[in-house]
């Protein structure tokens, strides 16, 4: 059996074990510019599962449900990268394989006019959200199953836009609509 090192975490199998976000909660964590945590607040820390010192240092994605299609991370960096700020819901994956679902927004955080990382502030989801979201995103994770790497993401992001274009522009009009 190969050594640990002190920065391994064991993938768990998921379960369908949910844990409710608490609405006067806030789950705040900061990356650095290559998504690695620098800071995770308690609230983090508690939905998450994680005790702070597994979360600084890991990437992110440390939190990824794979409930989760690729179509709303990459428009979501799409975002970032132009300096936007980001809306939109995510279903984050715990420690011991259960899940939270979040409200979240996303922005760049600049020091001395220079990027240097990312803030995510989470909150708790609507459960009106999360009914017409769930759904969308599962529809949208059944069709990228069945595709190579190269199509998931314009497919996918086609059952997106379909599903929101007929009321809203943008995905943050929908999700901020919820």
């Amino acid at each position: 059996m190969p050594a640990r090192t002190p920065n391994t975490i064991d993938k768990p199998s998921f379960t369908d074990s949910q844990v409710f976000v608490e609405c006067d909660d806030l789950i705040v964590s900061k990356t650095d510019l290559d998504s690695r945590i620098t800071y995770a607040n308690k609230p983090f820390c508690y939905y998450s599962g994680f005790r702070e010192k597994e979360l600084l240092g890991q990437p992110q994605n440390i939190v990824r449900h794979p409930d989760m299609p690729r179509a709303i991370y990459y428009l979501m960096w799409e975002h970032l990268k132009q300096d936007q700020e980001f809306f939109g819901y995510i279903k984050n994956r715990r420690k011991d394989g259960g899940f939270y679902w979040t409200f979240a927004s996303v922005a760049p955080v600049y020091e001395n006019n220079q990027k240097t990382g990312y803030l995510s502030v989470r909150r708790c989801p609507g459960d009106s959200a999360i009914a017409v979201v769930e759904p969308l995103y599962r529809k949208m994770i059944e069709l990228e199953k069945t595709l190579q790497k190269e199509q998931q993401i314009p497919m996918t992001s086609a059952i997106l836009w379909k599903a929101i274009t007929k009321e809203f522009a943008t995905y943050a009009e929908f999700a901020l609509s919820l």
